[in-house]
């Protein structure tokens, strides 16, 4: 009895520590003053009114003040986007839909236009097929953002504590099995979700893709002007960098494994 009693407080523990470090620190609207709450809403509203009457430098330059004032908002990066696609500034376009779906890697609305923005760029690059359970695995991860997963993991182990309780006071045997083998499902579906949890938090602290936003640029085979044209890339294409140590000059991957040496200024970071 009383090894279980520990064991419970150690899961727990290290659930509440796991989940308390993934939380990402987004803006808290209920945490500002009213009169501040209300100018935000105006200036929202303002831009999007701009979008509505196809102003969309106007719409740009308020989303962009918007950013810069109040923080990531995957909602502000999507109309961000939407604006930049209709002014026909697709690479603009794709980082804003890329950033609003880290925030919001489940929302469907937010891929179809980044899909219908990739499909405006030129360079078409052949993508190494990847095993299927790794597929399958992005897919459950991108279900939701880190905070959901961290909600979730906090629900399924409150729900393995009332399993247990079944399991350990239970006086009928139909009650300890249904209590051991929903135990064992939630604490599964626990460890998983701070699996999950990390990962997304790992994507949005440590940013390591980026966007091309220069019309089209030469790949060299080292980081200065003299190293051999390897490839060309165009706007809008998103690259892994693979080598941040310099300043001017960053080494990118793509989505094919080819590598090469780009100027950092050609490039945008997710």
């Amino acid at each position: 009895m009383k090894k279980i009693l520990f064991i419970t407080l150690w899961i727990f523990s290290i659930t509440a520590f796991a989940n308390d470090s993934i939380m990402v620190e987004m803006p808290d609207e209920n945490s500002q003053f009213i009169t501040e709450e209300v100018i935000e809403e105006i200036t929202k509203a303002e831009a999007d009114s701009a979008y509505i009457r196809n102003e969309f430098a106007s719409a740009i330059q308020m989303y962009e003040t918007l950013l810069k004032e109040n923080g990531e908002s995957a909602e502000v990066y999507y109309n961000l986007g939407n604006s930049y696609y209709k002014a026909d500034q697709i690479a603009k376009a794709i980082l804003n839909y890329e950033r609003a779906l880290l925030l919001k890697p489940g929302d469907n609305d937010i891929r179809f236009n980044l899909e219908m923005a990739y499909a405006k760029t030129v360079d078409k690059v052949n993508i190494t097929e990847q095993i299927f359970f790794v597929s399958w695995y992005k897919a459950i991860v991108n279900m939701m953002s880190a905070d959901a997963w961290a909600k979730f993991a906090i629900c399924v182990f409150i729900l393995f504590l009332i399993s247990l309780v079944f399991y350990i006071f239970g006086k009928q045997l139909i009650l300890k099995k249904i209590g051991f083998g929903l135990g064992i499902l939630f604490l599964i579906l626990t460890i998983l979700s701070n699996v999950f949890a990390f990962h997304q938090k790992d994507l949005l602290v440590n940013r390591t893709q980026a966007i091309i936003i220069s019309p089209s640029v030469t790949v060299k085979s080292t980081p200065n002007e003299r190293g051999i044209d390897l490839f060309i890339l165009h706007e809008g294409h998103k690259v892994k960098i693979k080598d941040n140590s310099m300043r001017e000059w960053k080494e990118i991957q793509l989505e094919d494994g080819n590598v090469g040496w780009v100027p950092t200024s050609i490039l945008e970071v997710i």
